[in-house]
């Protein structure tokens, strides 16, 4: 494969949708985990992720300003397509970012609070997973522009996918708070994850076997040679990495599950970079025939080139410096 200019724009494109995934994929899990946890936990949960948190979505913005600026014309095709889980993924998240703030000031109402950081995390995830799952499945294209309907991106598949993003958010938040903290609440979090992890197997079987129905290209890459040498290594991975999250949790190793969560999601991104590429929109456009401008793109690119390594140095030092367990006495706000 040829590294041209257009491969390097979708290869950002990829690499920012992956860090939003799984940096602001465990605090989404985690705030999905509230119910589930002490009353009095709840406030560790939140001072474990305050430092890092709110920056998580800037990955989001240069992942969809990428797609806007690089490829134009699948944004034009997308965008109409996605409108309602986009919209409702992005109502989620501003209300569970207001939910983050008010929880801590609200003393009287802080029960509604948590359970506005715990809706707002569903939406978001959910509706995430089902845009993933219809753009997987193809959007109807004709002279270039979207053809379908407002709710055609609802179907089982989709519906699919959406529980497989909130299991596997789950897992990803439940492996911080093994990381993050100690007592109680870490034994909580061991508790939960291992049948999180089954879940999140289960939901990776589920849609790696509904994926190759949905187009020809799909199953000729998993089935037919000599692609197939390509992807059969993934699914042994996953059930490597499985069995490896499988032996840490039982002996306790805490930093361990969140760092093999994060080998889990990876994987799961080769596996759909496997099925897609050089695809952008399935079956209607390539990555080539929706790209910019080679202009456009060299401009894009050179923002990215100045910027990437900055957000890359922001966020490792923010991370570095809240390294380490959280102390329950302390609080962040």
């Amino acid at each position: 494969m040829s590294l041209d200019l257009t491969t390097l724009t979708a290869m950002t494109v990829v690499f920012a949708l992956f860090l939003y995934v799984v940096m602001d994929g465990f605090d989404l899990g985690l705030a999905m985990l509230f119910p589930a946890m002490r009353r009095e936990d709840r406030d560790v949960m939140v001072n474990s992720i305050a430092p890092v948190w709110d920056g998580n979505e800037t990955w989001l913005v240069l992942g969809g300003g990428a797609v806007m600026a690089g490829f134009p014309k699948a944004y034009a095709v997308l965008m109409p397509a996605l409108y309602v889980p986009i919209i409702l993924m992005l109502l989620g998240l501003v209300f569970r970012g207001v939910a983050f703030e008010f929880r801590a000031r609200s003393t009287r109402r802080g029960h509604w609070w948590d359970w506005a950081f715990f809706s707002g995390s569903v939406v978001a995830a959910a509706m995430q997973g089902i845009a993933l799952g219809a753009v997987l499945q193809g959007v109807s294209v004709q002279d270039g522009a979207y053809a379908g309907g407002w709710f055609d991106w609802l179907t089982p598949f989709t519906l699919l996918t959406g529980a497989g993003v909130i299991v596997a958010y789950l897992l990803l938040g439940a492996g911080w708070l093994i990381l993050k903290t100690e007592g109680h609440l870490r034994d909580d979090a061991y508790r939960m994850a291992r049948p999180l992890l089954f879940a999140v197997l289960a939901a990776i079987v589920a849609v790696s076997l509904a994926t190759p129905f949905l187009h020809g290209e799909y199953w000729r890459r998993w089935f037919t040679w000599p692609t197939v040498a390509l992807a059969a290594p993934v699914p042994l991975l996953v059930g490597l990495v499985a069995l490896a999250l499988i032996r840490a949790l039982a002996a306790r190793r805490d930093r361990w599950p969140f760092i093999l969560t994060l080998a889990l999601f990876a994987l799961c991104f080769a596996g759909l970079g496997i099925s897609m590429f050089p695809w952008i929109v399935p079956g209607a456009l390539t990555i080539h025939d929706a790209a910019a401008p080679e202009k456009s793109q060299r401009f894009l690119m050179t923002g990215v080139v100045l910027m990437i390594p900055v957000i890359l140095s922001y966020t490792g030092y923010a991370y570095w410096v809240f390294r380490g367990k959280v102390d329950p006495q302390a609080g962040y706000h």
